[in-house]
């Protein structure tokens, strides 16, 4: 399997996981974070802001903003 096959299958499983849940704010930061380990650094910058904008006073948010200071410091 290819990695873009990986990364395509990854990404669908997170998006019919975030459909069951009713945690939003955890399963926007989980993707963040998915996208900051694959190194795809704007989307994963993109998600951390939509968390921060969607759930500013979540503990997610406090975790998306110490994620984006550390990506910003890079």
């Amino acid at each position: 399997m290819t990695a873009w096959i990986r990364l395509t299958a990854a990404v669908l499983v997170l998006a019919i996981c975030a459909a069951c849940s009713g945690d939003k704010a955890k399963e926007l930061l989980d993707t963040a974070e998915f996208e900051e380990r694959q190194m795809n650094m704007p989307h994963a910058r993109q998600l951390y802001e939509d968390v921060i904008r969607l759930y500013p006073s979540s503990k997610e948010a406090d975790t998306a903003r110490a994620r984006l200071a550390a990506l910003n410091g890079k």
